[in-house]
């Protein structure tokens, strides 16, 4: 059959991935995923990366289907108008609809001295450079975490476990998504470890030294390694291209994830703000939100009206360590519940779900369209939306 429409996909991980794949089922489709590395990247496990025990990477052709075209490279600019994408090296994409995933990184660190002597873990790069930098200095050497969320934990944890001493600064309270009984749990299992936890709104770093840490109580850390784990930054493609994103820089959308701006161009993963109320970002939303990102350009494909999204989340889950984590339940509107699997089931639970996700999208490269996420609905974002 001959080919009619070009897809471009920005971005190769969860969500890009399982939305290129779920492209493929229609045979008048040409999809190309354009990323800058040649290997995908299990994000969920850069904190092993820096422990030690995982590379996080996983070969292409193991989640990507055959009828999608890779192209490694990173893309400089979107041309909505002439409906193609310039890359870093100067070549041109034509598209007839654009998949924007391009994920998220980094956050630009605001406090002082944050930039020039602390290390981000957001990215493989980041997280390779700080395996190096751990691996250089003493077991005995104070290592800092700056960020209490699920990064900051699980790196922390993961430091310990090894035998480093770690201090984790929360700037708030540790873990702000668990419910209390979680909170508890996770606080257990670091002070099992010998995990210092700074809590609190003394516990707010005001500047990073090549040495040290200070906090608003005025209290100064030694600190050989400080590690800036405070959140997520999402690139700046598509403000530079010209188009509508959210405070953060993520492409405003409707409910379908198409573009405020333009109907060829639709968002997913981390980088989309639906109805500027976006997703958690998180694994657990970019693969979802992958798929239903490919079912909106396959309807417009069709002629067909594509549906809003409908999706919930079930929770959060942690890994405290090699041998403890914790599944965090939660609300289909993603806000945590009583109940919580931690110890050592919480361990396997964690593992089993990033070996899940990985052979979700394997799933989909060898059956596209086979992924369903049914049990996912969340009904009050509607009522959220209405009231709005």
């Amino acid at each position: 059959m001959t080919v009619s429409t070009q897809v471009v996909v920005i971005g190769g991980g969860y969500a890009g991935v399982m939305a290129a794949n779920r492209l493929t089922q229609r045979e008048n489709v040409a999809v190309t995923l354009i990323n800058p590395r040649p290997t995908f990247v299990e994000r969920i496990r850069l904190h092993q990366v820096v422990g030690g025990s995982d590379d996080a990477l996983v070969a292409y052709r193991d989640v990507l289907g055959e009828g999608a075209r890779l192209v490694v490279d990173t893309v400089a600019r979107i041309d909505a108008a002439e409906r193609s994408v310039t890359l870093a090296t100067g070549d041109t994409v034509g598209y007839d609809y654009l998949i924007y995933a391009v994920g998220s990184g980094s956050a630009d660190p605001r406090v002082p001295g944050a930039a020039e002597f602390a290390y981000p873990i957001a990215d493989l790069e980041e997280a390779q450079r700080l395996r190096s930098v751990v691996d250089a200095v003493p077991a005995t050497a104070a290592v800092t975490v700056v960020g209490a969320g699920p990064t900051g934990i699980e790196t922390a944890a993961e430091l310990a476990e090894e035998g480093r001493s770690v201090t984790l600064v929360c700037g708030g309270v540790l873990g702000p998504y668990l419910h209390p009984r979680g909170r508890r749990s996770v606080a257990g299992r670091l002070a099992e470890l010998g995990v210092t936890v700074l809590e609190g709104p003394d516990a707010k770093v005001t500047a990073v030294t090549r040495d040290a840490v200070r906090l608003s109580g005025g209290r100064e850390l030694p600190s050989r390694v400080t590690i800036w784990a405070t959140g997520f930054g999402v690139p700046d493609l598509a403000r530079r291209s010209g188009l509508s994103t959210d405070a953060m820089g993520r492409l405003l959308t409707d409910e379908t994830l198409t573009s405020v701006d333009d109907v060829r161009i639709v968002a997913a993963g981390d980088s989309a703000a639906p109805s500027d109320l976006p997703f958690r970002m998180s694994c657990q939303a970019a693969g979802p939100l992958g798929a239903k990102a490919a079912d909106t350009v396959l309807s417009r494909i069709a002629g067909e009206q594509p549906a809003p999204i409908d999706l919930g989340l079930a929770g959060q889950c942690l890994s405290l360590g090699r041998r403890a984590g914790i599944f965090q339940l939660a609300h289909k509107d993603d806000t945590a519940r009583g109940i919580h699997l931690g110890g050592r089931p919480g361990a396997k639970l964690k593992e089993f779900i990033c070996r899940l996700t990985v052979k979700q999208l394997a799933a989909e490269a060898r059956k596209p369209g086979s992924n369903t996420w049914a049990w996912a609905k969340d009904d009050k974002r509607q009522q959220v939306l209405r009231a709005g």
